[in-house]
C-alpha cells in the first residue's frame, strides 16, 4: 500500500517487490528439497513458531524469504489459517513418544537412564574450513551402541510423584474441539493453562531465550535445573468418522521440563513444541517455572513474557515504523516549533 500520494508510487512499489525477488532467484522444488535436507533445524523452528507441521511448506517459506525468519513464518501462518481442521488427534503421554534424545541434569540415574541421542552438545566448536577448499565434509559413520536404548522411555516427573518429590498438575477433561485454542480465541489474563503453553509453544525463539536467559541470571524468583529434556517423535492417532483410532503419522516434538526447589517440594515448569529446538523449550519452561507469583512488569510475569515473545505480532509492529509518519512527524515538529516560538516571545517581554 502507498502512503503517499505522488505520481509513479505503485509502480515504484513494485519494482522494489521484483528487486526482492530478483536477489532471491529462481525458486524450484530441488531448492526447497536443499534447503529442507540442509537445513532441518531452522526449519523446524519455522513450523513451531507456525504452529504447522509441514517440512515442505516451511522449507518453502524460507526459501521464499531468502531465510528472514519473521516473513517465513509469517508466510506459514496465513497459509495454515486457509486451511479446514478436519479433526483433533488424541492426547500424548510423554512415555508414548518415540524417543531420540532423553537426558536429565538433576538426576543422573533416572528411569531408562541417559540417552545423549543426536547432539553437538559434547563436541568441539571448529569450523570446517576445508569445505572451502574443496574438502567436503564427510560425518563419520554412527556406531551402533551394544544395548541400544528402549525407544519409548518413561516420565522423570512421574517417577519423582511417586517418591513425592513433586505435584503434578491435575489433568483436564477436555477433549476435541472443547480444548481452549489460542488461533481462535483471544489471550485474556490470567491465561488458561492451555493459551499459556500454546503461546509458548510458538513463540519466538530468540525472544523465550532473551527473557528466560534473564530468569536464569536472578531477574526471576527460581533458578531452573533440567529435570528432563527430550527429542522425539509423537504419534497422530485420530478417529475415523465410523470411530475407528488409526495413526496418521508421526511428528518431530521437543519437551522440556525444569525444577527448582520450593518448599518441601521441587517446582516443576514445562514446555513443549513442535519440532527440534532444545534452547527454546528450556527456556520457555524456565518462564513457566518463574510465572507463578511473578512481580508486574517483570520479565516472568505471564502478561509480559507472553506478549513480548509473539514474534509475528513484534515484528511486525517494529517493521511498520518503516511506512511513512509524515503526517503525525510533521505534527509534531510543528508543535516543537510552537513551542519554541512562544519561549522567544516570552523571553522578549519587558521584565516589569
Amino acid at each position: 500500500m502507498a502512503y503517499v500520494a505522488t505520481r509513479g508510487g505503485e509502480r515504484a512499489i513494485k519494482q522494489s517487490e521484483r528487486l526482492f525477488r530478483a536477489a532471491m532467484g529462481k525458486i524450484d522444488a530441488a531448492r526447497v528439497t536443499e534447503v529442507k535436507q540442509a537445513l532441518p533445524y531452522l526449519v523446524d523452528r519455522v513450523m513451531g513458531e507456525a504452529s504447522l507441521y509441514d517440512l515442505d511448506l516451511a522449507a518453502l517459506a524460507l526459501a521464499q524469504t531468502g531465510g528472514e525468519l519473521y516473513e517465513a513464518v509469517l508466510l506459514l501462518r496465513a497459509w495454515r489459517t486457509t486451511q479446514p481442521r478436519l479433526c483433533v488427534a488424541e492426547p500424548v503421554q510423554q512415555q508414548d513418544l518415540f524417543t531420540h534424545r532423553r537426558i536429565s541434569a538433576a538426576f543422573k540415574d533416572i528411569p531408562g537412564g541417559q540417552v545423549l541421542g543426536p547432539t553437538p552438545d559434547y563436541a568441539h566448536r571448529i569450523l570446517a574450513t576445508d569445505v572451502l577448499e574443496g574438502t567436503p565434509f564427510v560425518p563419520e559413520p554412527v556406531e551402533p551402541g551394544a544395548k541400544p536404548s528402549p525407544a519409548y522411555q518413561p516420565s522423570v516427573s512421574a517417577w519423582q510423584a511417586k517418591n513425592d518429590l513433586v505435584d503434578l498438575p491435575k489433568p483436564e477433561s477436555l477433549h476435541g474441539n472443547d480444548i481452549p485454542d489460542l488461533t481462535r480465541e483471544p489471550l485474556l489474563f490470567p491465561s488458561k493453562r492451555a493459551h499459556t503453553l500454546q503461546s509458548l509453544a510458538r513463540a519466538e525463539t530468540g525472544g523465550v531465550l532473551a527473557l528466560g536467559y534473564a530468569a536464569m541470571r536472578g531477574y526471576g524468583q527460581a533458578h531452573p535445573t533440567v529435570n528432563e529434556l527430550r527429542l522425539a517423535e509423537a504419534e497422530v492417532v485420530v478417529k475415523h468418522p465410523n470411530g475407528t483410532a488409526f495413526s496418521a503419522g508421526r511428528v518431530k516434538i521437543s519437551q522440556a521440563e525444569v525444577v527448582s526447589k520450593q518448599g518441601e517440594k521441587l517446582g516443576l515448569g514445562f514446555a513443549a513444541t513442535m519440532g527440534w529446538n532444545e534452547v527454546k523449550c528450556i527456556s520457555a519452561a524456565t518462564l513457566d517455572l518463574n510465572s507463578k507469583g511473578a512481580p508486574k512488569g517483570t520479565p516472568t510475569e505471564e502478561e509480559f513474557f507472553l506478549y513480548h515473545t509473539e514474534g509475528v505480532e513484534s515484528s511486525g509492529f517494529c517493521i511498520h515504523f518503516k511506512l511513512p509518519h509524515y503526517v503525525t512527524f510533521q505534527s509534531s515538529l510543528d508543535a516543537m516549533r510552537d513551542a519554541k516560538a512562544k519561549s522567544v516571545d516570552v523571553a522578549k517581554e519587558p521584565v516589569k
